[in-house]
Order: structure tokens, then sequence, then C-alpha cells
């Protein structure tokens, strides 16, 4: 089948759930795509029949949606067995394959009918659009199985078909697939199809630079859907493991990322996936959102709290989290006391050298400054205690106005707790400490 249009492919395994490492197989796969105005295809690989599952391909499927990876069109293998049976004869028919009557390997002593393709062992060289020139003497194969009957076709012919038949210009696949590819082309010669270009991509790696699997931490893309992370950080941040455009800039739309997208720009060499920068990338891409996105999010894991706090809220808990799934741990850790007032510990609130008489009567002093306050904004509060906190003693003002508040030694700037709770709440926890430091 021929073609004009640049058309790619991302061909998973269904025995699996989708994780990390082949993901980025689909985005580079995607990207080059859409920046040649082309084609993208999803193609689901199951001639692997005893490990393949349905469950594993709805997550597949339902892991590129997530994403936003749309495909134009989708392919399952198993449903072409008919096709691949055909040039499989075809080959057998044409004198470049044959059956060969073998005893299986299991010791069972059955005789299986396996179709093996009658190589020549030349050298099969091809242009890699990443790495250039590769050549492999293709002796050492000797007459490779591509079938366990006639019926039954295996991975490399069923591959070689597909890719014919759905038009397929550009495989853009892990590295890892290398050692197939001069198998494919045999193949594809002796049907007569054309060549397509190959670009291998380089491995995502763990952080012990072997290559990323499940057995290497590489978590399901739906896991991180269920953590709390937005598909546009994951795409963003998967699609420079392997690859930069170039400049300073680090945070892309997938839009950005297609018009900047070269294929010659893609490393060689494998890159790691890490984790502290997909943190990085994910909390970018949060404060892109708008507000109301933002509070809806924050809203589903606070829901004890009333909405309008959770607006003055906002801009501080979207600066202390990387994805909205820690909110889970902060709203326990640090932000519970705006909802739930503290227990004065009359030990603690004391600063350093300080007394509970000071502390109390700076306690007073701040109170009457506030209810004269304006509480439009933190900035605000900020310069109505400054002069006397700066007068008096940072320390002394503000770390007993703190513990007020909050009950807690690290907390949220005091002035913020302030505009956050509203000055009638201020006041309750202000006098609710000073009667602890008076008793």
């Amino acid at each position: 089948m021929v073609t004009s249009k640049i058309v790619t492919r991302f061909a998973p395994s269904p025995t699996g759930l989708l994780h990390m490492g082949n993901y980025r197989t689909a985005v580079f796969a995607y990207m080059f795509a859409k920046k040649n105005g082309g084609k993208f295809i999803l193609r689901i690989e199951d001639t692997d029949r005893e490990r393949s599952k349905k469950e594993y391909e709805d997550n597949i499927v339902e892991s590129l949606e997530w994403l936003g990876l749309s495909y134009d069109e989708k392919y399952r293998q198993s449903e072409h067995v008919e096709s691949h049976t055909k040039y499989l004869q075809k080959l057998i028919n044409d004198g470049k394959a044959y059956i060969s009557k073998e005893e299986a390997k299991d010791g069972s002593g059955v005789i299986r009918e396996l179709v093996r393709f009658k190589n020549n062992g030349q050298t099969v060289i091809f242009e890699d659009a990443i790495r250039g020139k590769i050549e492999t003497d293709t002796k050492d194969l000797g007459d490779f199985v591509i079938a366990k009957s006639i019926s039954e076709p295996l991975f490399h012919i069923a591959v070689v078909v597909d890719d014919y038949e759905e038009g397929v210009t550009h495989i853009l696949r892990g590295e890892d697939h290398i050692p197939n590819t001069p198998r494919q082309i045999l193949i594809r010669e002796a049907l007569g199809f054309p060549q397509p270009i190959y670009a291998h991509l380089p491995l995502v790696l763990s952080e012990d630079r072997t290559k990323l699997s499940k057995r290497k931490g590489a978590l399901p893309v739906t896991d991180y859907r269920d953590m709390g992370y937005l598909p546009s950080a994951i795409l963003n941040f998967m699609a420079f493991i392997g690859f930069n455009p170039g400049g300073e800039k680090e945070i892309f739309t997938l839009d950005e990322l297609v018009e900047v997208f070269d294929i010659t720009k893609i490393h060689k060499g494998g890159a790691i996936f890490n984790k502290e920068k997909l943190s990085w990338v994910n909390k970018e891409h949060i404060k892109l959102q708008s507000v109301d996105v933002q509070l809806k999010s924050i809203e589903r894991h606070m829901k004890d709290y009333p909405e309008d706090m959770l607006k003055k809220l906002l801009p501080t808990v979207i600066e202390k989290i990387s994805n909205y799934g820690d909110l889970a741990t902060v709203d326990n850790t640090e932000f519970r006391f705006f909802i739930k007032r503290p227990v004065v510990d009359v030990e603690k609130i004391v600063w350093k050298n300080s007394n509970k008489s000071e502390a109390s009567q700076n306690l007073k002093s701040v109170k009457g400054l506030l209810l004269k306050a304006d509480f439009s904004s933190p900035d605000s509060l900020k310069q109505s205690i400054m002069e006397y906190a700066e007068k008096n003693g940072k320390g002394n003002v503000l770390w007993p106005l703190r513990m007020a508040l909050s009950g807690q030694e690290k907390s949220v700037d005091p002035f913020t707790i302030c505009y956050v709770l509203g000055v009638e709440e201020v006041v309750i926890r202000i006098d609710n400490a000073c009667q602890s430091l008076d008793s």
C-alpha cells in the first residue's frame, strides 16, 4: 500500500497496564505525525493470545484518552490474521519461507509445523532517522520462525503486514526493537513492500540507569492520574525525556510541543525518568490553570472547608502542592487549623527569652491593631502589624500570634492566616490564647 501522507503508529501489546516507558513512544509518534500534518494510528498488538487481556487494552485506550493523544484510526492485530496468513502463504508459495516439522521444546514429544523464513544471510542496511546508518549481518539469525503454524502468524510477519496495509510510513519505537528491524526488513523485501523510515528512540531509564519497566518502578499512567497529576504535565514531562527543542522554555502545551518537535533533535542516549522534575513540571501546569479549575480541584479534597475560605486559601494551597493528591497529606498537617481551633500550648507560645505576660500583652496590642485593620489582603494586614512588631521585636510579636492562630510552630505566615480566618475568628483565637497565658 502506497501513501504520500506521513503515518505513524503506536503499537502496544495488551499484556499489562500502559506505563510511562511505553507512553513516551506514543508521545513522539503523535507529535511527529501532527507536526507533518499526518495520521496517528493506535494498533493493539495482541498476537500473544495467552497474555493479552481485554482489561489491558481498555487501560491503553483509557490512558491515551486521559492524556489527550487522540488517534485517527484504531486496529486490533488479532482481527487481521486472515491478511497475515495470506502473505505467509505467499512467502511459502514463492519459496521464501517453508514449513518445518519440529518437536516441541517442552519435552512433550509433540511435533509442530513451524513456518520459518528462508534467510539468505545478506547484510541489511537501513538509515535510522535518529541513529544514522545501521548495518546488520543476518547470517547469525538463521532461518527464523515467523509462525507457529500456517494459521498462527507471529510478531514479525504480523507487524510487517499491518504496517503495509495501514500505510505506516514512519516507525518510531524504542531502541530495544533495533534487533527486530533486520528481520522485518528481510520479510518486507521478500513480499515486495516499500520500506518505511525507522526511528529508534532512546530508552526511558530508571534512576539506576536501567530500562524503566514495571520491575523498575514504572507505574501505570493511570496511577499518576489517580495521584493527582495533570495530563498536560505528564505529556510535557515525557516529551522532554530524550528530546529538547533548544532554548530556556520548559513548560509547553500539547500544541506548542507539536509546533517545536523536530525528530533530528531526539537524543541518541537514554534519558532518566526523574520524579522530582515531574513534580516540578506538574506544579507549573497547575499554576497555568484558571482559578475556577484550581478551586474545583481543591474542593474535591477539602470538602469540609467553607467555599469563601477556600477562595482565600487557594494561592497558599497551590503554592504548597506539586499535585492535587498532595492535599490528602497537606490538609491534615498544614491547613486543618483553619477549620478547627487549636489548643494553646502556653509553653510553646512564648518566644525564646520572653515571658507569658509579655506574650499576652503583645497579643492584646496586635488584637487592637487588627480590629482597625483592612482585611482585604495579607499585605494590608502585614502593614497594620509590622511597625509594632519591628518596634517590639518580630519574634516577640509574630511568634505568639502564629501560635495563637494555628497552634503550629511551622505554618503559613500569620498575615495570611488572619486574612483567611477573618477578623471575628482571629479575635476569638487571640482571646483564647491570652486567657491561657493570663491564668
